[in-house]
């Protein structure tokens, strides 16, 4: 089984996308949760939370939206 890349910007890891990125990593151990220091994003990075699944941009209002967002991708990569 391909193991869903979930990619975040060290930039954008507010409190609440932190407690998003640590979630996935605690609870879905299944996925590849890595950060960079950059992911060339910086408009949307500076405007609100989001993370990469599998290359595609996935954004939330908050920290739970994101994560609710992130769970329905990778329901919708089917691998």
């Amino acid at each position: 089984m391909i193991r869903p890349l979930i990619e975040f910007c060290i930039s954008n890891l507010t409190p609440e996308v932190e407690k998003v990125k640590e979630e996935l990593e605690k609870n879905y151990p299944f996925l590849d949760v890595v950060e960079y220091s950059c992911l060339n994003n910086c408009v949307l990075c500076s405007a609100k939370p989001y993370a990469l699944v599998e290359g595609e941009i996935v954004t939330g209002n908050n920290g739970e939206e994101l994560l609710s967002n992130i769970l329905k991708k990778i329901e919708e990569l089917d691998l």
